[in-house]
Order: C-alpha cells, then structure tokens, then sequence
C-alpha cells in the first residue's frame, strides 16, 4: 500500500510539474507572437514560417517519419479512441486548451481549414483540459463550429506523446499515419505559408 501511494504522489506531481510548463510555454508564446507582429521571422531546422495576424509558429520537421503516438483520448460520443484510428487520409492534429489564448485564436482558422479540406484531410483538435468535457462543450457550444468536434484528453496523454511542451502544437499525419511535420506555437491557417506546407502532403493523396 506505502508503494501504491508513493507512485500515486510521483504520478500526480510529474502531472502537476507538466501542466505548469505547459502553461509558462503557452504564455511565452502569446508574449512572442505579440513581438514577431512587427514582422520578424521564426526558424526552425532551416525552415521559416512567417504568417498573419502576429501567429508565428517554428516549423519542427525532426521526427519524420516516425509513427502516430498512442495514446487513448475521448471522442464526442464518450468512446475511447486513437489517432491510428483516423488513418487513411492525411490528418492534422492539434493539441489546445480553454485556458490557452493562442489556442482560442487558432480555433476559428482551424474550423475553416476542416471545411476546405475535408475531402482530402481530417482535421482533429484534441482539448488538454483536465476538467474534460465539462470546460470544452461549452466552449464548443459558444463557439459554434462547423466542422471541429470536441475530443478530449484529460490525462494530457498526447501532451506527454508529443513531448512538444507548448501548446498549441499541431502536428500533420501522411494517410499511413507518419509525421511529416509539426508546427509548435500558434499559426495562421487560413494563410498561404500553411497552404503551402499542407499542399505537399495533400497533393499526394
């Protein structure tokens, strides 16, 4: 029984630990987003992404190829489900909460995107909140998207897979279910430099 509370308590202080930097990581880039507005650049393994609205995200390209996290998370209905599951077709995925302002700008764009692409990629965002439904169904309620739907993963399960610590992170699936890329911070996706990325994946379909 010491043992089970023991790893009870290390379990729920790494959780603890892990939502805090997610928080600071979120913060900081609010803070840099408001501070690249005037037009400066970010890069990442020699790549840049430069968008609109002040969204300036760092283009991750290091772990292509590598295979879906598993890990399980909530559908809408309440069911259990993976990202293997959405595999057949091109698939974003993006990580946010309720509680993260660069998140909440992200989402209206993402909605879009899902509807201009829906015939050639699923776009997936999973909430982060450990509250679950009871703080993203309102949200959704009030923001009354047309193509999203409300996924959860209160145990912060993708958090940890994608091991990005910032949020928003998105991260694109080819159809057998491979990294291609990951953008971590915010991004403007209605804009071109995202069309451009997602055009490379999309036009292979």
């Amino acid at each position: 029984m010491i043992l089970e509370f023991f790893v009870s308590f290390v379990m729920r202080t790494v959780l603890s630990m892990a939502i805090f930097l997610s928080v600071a990581a979120c913060d900081r880039g609010s803070s840099e987003a408001e501070q690249e507005f005037a037009g400066d650049k970010t890069e990442e393994n020699g790549e840049t992404i430069e968008s609109g609205q002040g969204m300036v995200g760092k283009l991750d390209i290091s772990q292509r190829g590598t295979a879906m996290v598993d890990t399980p998370f909530q559908a809408p209905d309440g069911s259990t489900v993976r990202l293997k599951d959405f595999t057949g077709k091109p698939l974003l995925v993006n990580i946010w909460a309720t509680w993260c302002a660069p998140c909440i700008v992200e989402m209206p764009m993402l909605d879009n995107l899902a509807a201009r692409e829906k015939s050639r990629m699923k776009v997936l965002v999973v909430s982060q909140d450990i509250q679950g439904t009871e703080k993203v169904v309102p949200f959704f309620e009030r923001g009354n998207f047309q193509e999203l739907e409300p996924y959860v993963d209160p145990e912060n399960g993708l958090s940890f897979g994608f091991g990005s610590g910032l949020m928003p992170t998105t991260v694109l699936y080819d159809e057998q279910g491979k990294e291609v890329w990951r953008v971590i911070g915010a991004m403007d996706w209605d804009g071109a430099k995202a069309a451009t990325l997602l055009e490379e994946t999309l036009a292979n379909d």
